[in-house]
Parts: structure tokens; C-alpha cells; sequence
């Protein structure tokens, strides 16, 4: 099969396709840098935006694993902090799966657009889980902890903040030593727009007004959080995928938790399911599909792992590029 016939001829950004450790297609294209051309590569850091969630999740089962905290733990047990008008006996099994209620900072059923969130409040401003905090203590609950599933990316933040505490580090750097290294994922991190290392793409928006493009560096946190904003090469996201199914990360036993539906009610073919970090897709012929996915302005993030036939995908766009139409067509092209 000519796998490169798959993508869209305008797709900017990376794309990998894996099965059992052979590479089956890897290319990039488009500009990392677009006023002096510089050019994609497969070597090239992309901002994952949400996927970063997945991250979070490890840490957290791994401390679960350890003894450390529980997933029936509350938030007014392991979090030495102001809570404000969230529901303290809210459980890091609900902030796992989105069914703990607590009030969302980018609320998407309110907001359409991540940009909007900085007309008030300065994005440099953001750098640590604890910088977001102002942006949704104070609010109410969203519902009844554990009523329903809904998406939440305050959930992520309180998590990655039980992680630090847990750990006495920051969450990235306890990422870093015991997710990013244990993989070999020597080009990931979380790094600060204002002092980026070598090879990270620049990530645009098009200005339908001038017909030209601006970068994101006003539209999205200076740094990431629990919620996502981790830099990765689409290399290095095969290598997690390795690292976690090959019991490196957890053991078996977590990992088919992890991979298992948690939350959800089914009614989206695509996101109406979820494990801890990850999305599942049902598969009545055999076993869900599992990917991870992220979107902000002038990001477009998705990987899945295909636990069928071993395959694992990496789309990554720094032109906020539509990953899940070209997911879909792997999919249909190579799933059957």
C-alpha cells in the first residue's frame, strides 16, 4: 500500500504509522519555522495540547501503584490547598475519568475558543498548575461529583497538583525522570514558549482578515499543565506507547485498567468513552482502540494505539491541520 496516499497533499506537520516495531510510513512536511522556511522534520517538537493528559494519568496510576494515594482518595485528603467551592470529597478515580463536576477553566460548552480565556488574563501568567487556580476555585461545581461524564480540564490540573505533592517535585519533572526517560523520550517536554530548545516548531494560526498567518505564543499558556502542553516528536510518542504497553510504565494489570472504558456513555462514536487519560473507541471485533488527542489554536495533536494488530499512529500538525480526518482514514484503510 502507498501509505502517503492516506494524507491530505496539504497535511503540515508529522505523521508516523507503527505496527510490531516496523515503520510503515514517516514523513514530515511544512514549516517549522514559516518566515525563514524552515522546514519540518521528524526530529522536529511539536505541542501536543491536551494529549499531555495521558502523562498525567501514568504518574497518577503509578503513584496508585505504589501505595502512595488511592483512586478513592479525595481531593480534601491529598491536596494541602484552598479549595474554594469545590467539592472536597470529589476522588481521584472522578478527576481521572471527567465525572468529578469540578468547575472547568476552558469550559468548551461556554467557550469556543482556548485564545478567549487570556482577553482578561494574561497567558504569560501561566507557567505552574497553580497559576490556573484564580481561573476556577472560585466557581461552582458543575454538577453532583460522579453524576455524569463531561470533559474537564481543571480535573487534570488538581491531578497533576496531587502528583506534586505525592512526589515533593514539580509534575513535569517527576514526568520527566519516570515516564519521559523510562520510554527513551529524549525530545519531549515541558517547556516555557518564551525559552524554547532547539528544534520545537513554531505553531500558527491563519488570519482570514490578512491572509497570512500569526504564531499562538499569545493564545495559549506559557507553559504547560496537567491539562496538556507537553512538547513531543512523533518518535517519542511511539516510544511511550512501547514503554506502556510492554509493562514498562505499569504493570499489566494497570495498563488494561488504563485502556479499559472508565467513563462515558457510548453516545459518540469516537469520544463517547474513556479510560484514564485516553480515549477509547468501541470495537465489538475484538479490543477497543485507545488514542490520546489534544487541539489548540494552531494545535492539532492524535495518536492511537490499535491493540489488534499492533499499530500505533502519531499526527501532529503546528497549522492546527484536521488529524482526525486522517486518522480516519488509516482507520478504514488499514484496520480491517
Amino acid at each position: 500500500m502507498e501509505f502517503e496516499s492516506l494524507l491530505d497533499n496539504g497535511f503540515r506537520g508529522a505523521a508516523c504509522l507503527v505496527q510490531n516495531r516496523e515503520v510503515l510510513f514517516a514523513k514530515a512536511s511544512g514549516f517549522a519555522g514559516l518566515p525563514n522556511e524552515t522546514p519540518n522534520t521528524l526530529e522536529t517538537k511539536f505541542a501536543s495540547a491536551s494529549a499531555g493528559k495521558v502523562f498525567v494519568a501514568v504518574g497518577i496510576l503509578q503513584m496508585i501503584e505504589t501505595g502512595r494515594i488511592a483512586l478513592g482518595d479525595t481531593l480534601g485528603k491529598l491536596l494541602d490547598m484552598e479549595l474554594g467551592r469545590i467539592d472536597p470529597e470529589v476522588t481521584v478515580r472522578q478527576l481521572l475519568t471527567h465525572t468529578a463536576g469540578v468547575p472547568d477553566y476552558f469550559d468548551e460548552s461556554v467557550m469556543s475558543e482556548y485564545e478567549e480565556l487570556w482577553t482578561d488574563y494574561p497567558n504569560y501568567k501561566i507557567r505552574r498548575n497553580s497559576d490556573l487556580f484564580p481561573l476556577f476555585t472560585g466557581k461552582p461545581m458543575l454538577y453532583p461529583r460522579g453524576e455524569r461524564f463531561q470533559y474537564n480540564n481543571s480535573g487534570y490540573v488538581l491531578l497533576a497538583a496531587i502528583l506534586e505533592q505525592a512526589a515533593g517535585m514539580d509534575f513535569d519533572q517527576y514526568l520527566q525522570v519516570n515516564v519521559f526517560d523510562v520510554c527513551g523520550m529524549t525530545s519531549t517536554g515541558y517547556y516555557a514558549l518564551d525559552k524554547l530548545p532547539a528544534k520545537c516548531a513554531n505553531h500558527y494560526i491563519y488570519c482570514p482578515d490578512t491572509e497570512d498567518f500569526r504564531t499562538n505564543i499569545f493564545s495559549v499558556d506559557a507553559k504547560g499543565t496537567g491539562a496538556g502542553g507537553a512538547f513531543v516528536t512523533a518518535g517519542d510518542v511511539v516510544r511511550f506507547w512501547q514503554g506502556l504497553t510492554e509493562g514498562r510504565l505499569l504493570s499489566p494489570a494497570m495498563v488494561s485498567d488504563m485502556l479499559r472504558k472508565q467513563g462515558g456513555d457510548g453516545g459518540d462514536p469516537e469520544e463517547g468513552w474513556y479510560g484514564y487519560g485516553v480515549w477509547l473507541i468501541d470495537n465489538p471485533k475484538g479490543r477497543d482502540f485507545a488514542y490520546f488527542q489534544g487541539c489548540d489554536p494552531g494545535v492539532s495533536f492524535l495518536s492511537e494505539y490499535n491493540p489488534n494488530n499492533g499499530m500505533i499512529s502519531v499526527l501532529a500538525s503546528n497549522y492546527g491541520d484536521n488529524v482526525w480526518r486522517e486518522m480516519r482514514k488509516i482507520r478504514a484503510a488499514l484496520y480491517s
